[in-house]
């Protein structure tokens, strides 16, 4: 019976169309894990010299092996849903035939696990979460995207949250962040509910048919776009006081800048919120992200400045 079951994934592996095999583990959303984990790296306030190795692997361990597992294991569980948003998508396509895109979703994983233990017991317990929640999101029983309160958390939490911490601990040899970092972290996560929710509009019509309460369908489009711009903008007003009150005022400033302009395109935004959500993503979500990497310089000056204050 295992010989027949390795032979069938080996006739199905043949069988790929490895650009669609590409296509399936999305790169274009490697972007956002990546980016965090080089924002709680440089939070850490250490010096990179000899972990270079280290925090390239991370990178790679955050985008092309967790997120790319997270795309393939949605899209196998998603392809009834996506045969009516994106049918050309490579599953309902055909592109990837039989159950070749649940395979490349287990071999993502397996490999993604066998990888993170090179980042120490704290980059493996990270990805092993990372995938955990990955599974949860898409597959059942647990399917948390059937509800958009809890799947977009999920999201979230492995988007920005997880990979902060992963990069933090990394560049700081294995010691975990201290609470202002972990606020960061947890600041941003929450901020990111709002993006994964203006990415849910562009799946609302097969998520009403099979019955996905994403908040666009819970909701309805015009009220998930207010709530989604309040959920990103909230978080960023109270990352402004917390690099206020730490002595980083000109780091305050500049995310608060960003803040501003992102609430001007808002107001763009929610004139049509479905129409213009991928475009928002395209240009707000990316000051969000450039607030990030303020945000974790202010940290590192800020352990700087105590480091020098301790010296003299």
């Amino acid at each position: 019976m295992t010989l027949l079951c390795v032979q069938r994934i080996v006739r199905c592996m043949q069988a790929i169309q490895w650009r669609a095999a590409f296509e399936l583990l999305k790169p274009i959303t490697w972007f956002a894990p990546m980016w965090a984990f080089g924002c709680g790296a440089v939070s850490s306030g250490a010096s990179p010299d000899g972990r270079w190795l280290l925090i390239a692997l991370g990178v790679v361990l955050a985008g092309p092996l967790v997120c790319a597992t997270s795309q393939a294991v949605n899209d196998w569980f998603d392809r009834h849903v996506d045969a009516i948003n994106e049918p050309d998508r490579p599953i309902p396509s055909g592109r990837l035939p039989g159950r070749s895109g649940l395979y490349i979703a287990i071999a993502w994983t397996i490999l993604s696990l066998a990888v993170a233990p090179l980042l120490g017991p704290w980059g493996f317990a990270a990805a092993a979460l990372g995938l955990l929640l990955a599974w949860a999101y898409s597959a059942p029983p647990l399917r948390l995207k059937r509800n958009g309160w809890w799947g977009n958390s999920a999201v979230a939490i492995c988007y920005e949250g997880l990979p902060w911490v992963t990069g933090a601990t990394v560049l700081a040899a294995g010691a975990l962040p201290d609470a202002r970092s972990l606020s960061l972290a947890l600041l941003y996560s929450l901020g990111a509910h709002g993006i994964m929710t203006l990415n849910d509009f562009k799946s609302v019509e097969g998520d009403r048919q099979w019955k996905i309460a994403s908040l666009p369908v819970q909701l309805g489009i015009d009220r998930a776009a207010r709530l989604a711009c309040l959920v990103m903008a909230l978080p960023q007003v109270a990352v402004i006081a917390l690099l206020y009150h730490w002595g980083q005022s000109l780091h305050a400033l500049g995310v608060g800048a960003l803040l501003l302009s992102q609430c001007l395109l808002m107001q763009a935004l929610l004139r049509d919120p479905q129409a213009r959500a991928a475009w928002y993503n395209a240009t707000g979500t990316s000051l969000y992200v450039l607030g990030m990497l303020v945000a974790a310089f202010a940290l590192q000056a800020s352990r700087q400045a105590a480091s020098v204050a301790a010296g003299s």
